[in-house]
């Protein structure tokens, strides 16, 4: 098969590029954001997608993030595929953080006071994870969904302007390209295949 690897790679292998990329993080980055501004669709539709995917990215249904930027996304009219590549804003390295703010925040929202750092946050619900059932796992969970709405909101606004203003330029920028490299003038037919017209 065409452009089919050599060597298979092991699941081990595929595990460790999924948590740490391959070459560098700037040039994973780079082809990330081109991968982004090259979708067909107007800046609006691209950077409502990816704002819907990085909302989702905050909620803490981890296994259902693409369903609900999928959801999202539909409802309001977004690229389906930008609402895929949003939900990056939730991986291994950002998840930590994203939890502990929701859980804070939905605390406060809800009223419970409970004095916990970061740190504290993810031992417990590490150690509960790992060890209790999922019926002492559901009052960490509702503030967690809680704080997620305005943090998702929050962030899905931040994305929507940059991406919306990364597409239009981009997107201005290739116009004027491929507009500059067309011809002037129209290109005059050969004289052979105008007598053949005629």
């Amino acid at each position: 098969m065409l452009f089919r690897r050599r060597n298979k790679p092991t699941n081990i292998e595929r595990l460790r590029v999924a948590v740490w990329p391959r070459h560098s993080w700037g040039r994973s980055t780079r082809y990330f954001g081109k991968r982004v501004l090259r979708l067909t669709a107007t800046p609006h539709a691209i950077a409502l997608g990816f704002a819907a995917g990085a909302f989702a990215s905050f909620t803490p249904l981890v296994g259902f993030h693409f369903i609900i930027a999928f959801l999202v996304a539909y409802i309001v009219r977004g690229n389906l595929v930008a609402s895929a590549l949003g939900t990056v804003i939730g991986n291994p390295l950002t998840f930590p953080f994203i939890w502990a703010s929701t859980f804070k925040l939905g605390q406060w929202i809800l009223g419970n006071e409970a004095a916990q750092s970061a740190h504290e946050i993810h031992k417990e619900f590490a150690k509960r994870l790992l060890d209790e059932s999922i019926e002492v796992l559901l009052p960490m969970f509702k503030p967690m969904v809680v704080g997620a709405l305005p943090l998702g909101l929050v962030t899905g606004t931040v994305c929507y302007v940059v991406v919306y203003k990364s597409v239009e330029v981009y997107q201005h920028r290739r116009k004027a390209s491929l507009a500059s490299k067309r011809p002037p003038f129209p290109v005059p037919r050969p004289v052979e295949l105008e007598e053949a017209d005629k």
